[in-house]
């Protein structure tokens, strides 16, 4: 696993792991299965300082393949992880400025395809495969998510 080497990292804000806990989640990219949590803790050195701590969750899926629409790719053997991609805001958010509404992005890469190491359940994913059908071959497509490509 390869992890962007780096001092500091930008302080985002998040949404509490559990109802009654004080850790926050900063990342869940369900595409790359990384949870990026934070919380504050009694420091070992001086027990009157918090310090706060961070932790990266990373599940890896054994059975990835280098493309996940095509079954019959090889299995992934890489996975790279980078906090700069990890961490990026493409929504646009409003802000005002002098009195004026803009529209922003807080991240440049956005426009980037992202790796996707298992499925994004929120993602529509097909793919294409011969059928034989009375001697004759057609390409048909598959959904490989139905729960994501038809509506409720």
């Amino acid at each position: 696993f390869l992890l962007d080497p780096g001092i500091a990292y930008p302080v985002l804000a998040g949404y509490p792991w559990d109802s009654g806990d004080q850790e926050y989640v900063l990342v869940n990219n369900k595409c790359q299965c990384v949870t990026v949590t934070s919380k504050f803790v009694p420091s070992k050195e001086n027990p009157d300082e918090e310090i706060l701590e961070r932790n990266i969750r990373i599940l890896v899926p054994l059975k990835a393949r280098e493309n996940i629409s095509d079954p019959m790719s090889p299995l992934r053997t890489t996975f790279v992880y980078r906090m700069t991609e990890l961490c990026k805001k493409c929504d646009p958010v409003e802000i005002e400025l002098d009195g004026e509404i803009y529209q922003a992005q807080q991240s440049t890469s956005c426009n980037e395809p992202e790796t996707c190491y298992t499925y994004n359940r929120d993602k529509c994913y097909t793919t294409t495969f011969p059928f034989v059908y009375r001697g004759e071959t057609k390409n048909v497509q598959a959904v490989l998510t139905p729960a994501s490509c038809y509506a409720s």
